[in-house]
């Protein structure tokens, strides 16, 4: 059984610690983080209008960077389980009709495209099989809610064995086990990409 209101008092420190800032949603730097957001990314076919889900959306910092990338949805849902986040977040973006924030995916439409980075490093005291059970199972979730495909990462088991070992709270994932999940029970249309300098991956499913 996932308790996620753990999870929730994890992220609401940071966030109470560091605010608006990378180290608030749980990176380390602002580097790292758009790092992961111009992978995420890739999943969207430029040129087309679309919409856009961010799953675990924080403050919202997602938007304008794909702003700044050339990519503006045509509606931005932004989903988080942290009050204080949405409450900046629908501060920030109040002007701004195209925004949304939501504390769940079921309030929100099917959008063409979904991203999450980072909803998964931390389990706290959570067993490998049951968050790797618990993310199969949101995987699934993002598929139907998007008409165009999702990208979503995670660190990688292939992370340096000692790091690891000082943090049995954060999920390794195996990159190759879901590949081969999301390739056999999703799309045909997968991409795994782990070439970008950081200890993690992303998987991009394209319908």
């Amino acid at each position: 059984m996932i308790d996620l209101n753990q999870i929730h008092d994890f992220f609401d420190q940071c966030f109470d610690l560091h605010g608006e800032t990378a180290q608030g949603v749980g990176w380390n730097s602002p580097e790292a983080q758009e790092i992961r957001f111009d992978q995420l990314l890739k999943v969207v076919q430029p040129g087309k209008p679309f919409t856009f889900i961010e799953y675990g959306c924080g403050y919202g910092h997602l938007l304008p960077y794909m702003r700044a990338q050339g990519l503006s949805p045509d509606h931005y849902y932004g989903i988080d389980i942290l009050e204080s986040s949405l409450a900046a977040a629908r501060e920030q973006f109040a002007d701004d009709p195209s925004a949304s924030f939501h504390t769940a995916l079921a309030d929100v439409p099917v959008a063409d495209y979904l991203s999450a980075s980072g909803v998964f490093n931390v389990k706290l005291q959570h067993d490998n099989a049951s968050w790797t059970r618990y993310v199969i199972n949101s995987l699934d979730e993002f598929f139907s809610k998007t008409a165009k495909g999702f990208s979503v990462n995670f660190l990688t088991k292939y992370s340096d064995y000692d790091r690891m070992k000082q943090r049995p709270d954060l999920y390794y994932a195996d990159p190759c086990f879901l590949f081969d999940y999301c390739k056999e029970n999703l799309s045909r249309n997968v991409a795994l990409l782990h070439d970008y300098e950081i200890y993690d991956f992303t998987l991009i499913v394209r319908k």
